[in-house]
């Protein structure tokens, strides 16, 4: 059976996860790629190296994002966010940047999406970071139980 989850699972969800799907667009395209967040409150903090995703939330800060929990075909939870993208440049968000950063190093290999494909392409080069944070506008999810439970 499948049923709505109250906004309180939904933030449980989201509160224990560190892996998800970013979905953002430009000029009616999608994209969607796995990114490691932390979430508190009514934001995901997360960071990246400047590249296709950056540059499309730049253009266009509407974006969504996806977590699910499984446990088997009958037994998991499903989490949508729609929201806002906000970078959190320097000096103007260091307060935020540090908060962002203080949620993240709590995850193992937050880091790793962000950098790993850089550091392939770039072995000397210093790898410049962008810490970013989506605002939830709003959620839902879905959880589903087997009927003999």
């Amino acid at each position: 059976m499948i049923f709505e989850m109250t906004e309180r699972e939904c933030r449980d969800l989201l509160g224990r996860t560190s892996l998800g799907r970013l979905a953002c667009s430009q000029d009616n395209q999608p994209y969607v790629i796995p990114i490691y967040f932390a979430f508190d409150f009514d934001y995901a903090y997360s960071v990246s190296t400047l590249g296709q995703k950056i540059e499309w939330m730049r253009a266009n800060p509407k974006v969504c994002v996806e977590v699910d929990e499984i446990a088997d075909r009958s037994d998991w939870r499903s989490v949508v966010v729609l929201g806002t993208y906000q970078e959190l440049t320097e000096p103007q968000y260091a307060d935020e940047r540090s908060h962002a950063r203080s949620l993240l190093e709590k995850r193992s290999l937050w880091w790793q999406n962000a950098l790993g494909e850089r550091q392939l392409k770039s072995e000397t080069e210093l790898i410049q970071t962008t810490f970013f944070r989506i605002h939830v506008d709003s959620m839902t999810g879905l959880r589903a139980t087997a009927e003999s439970r």
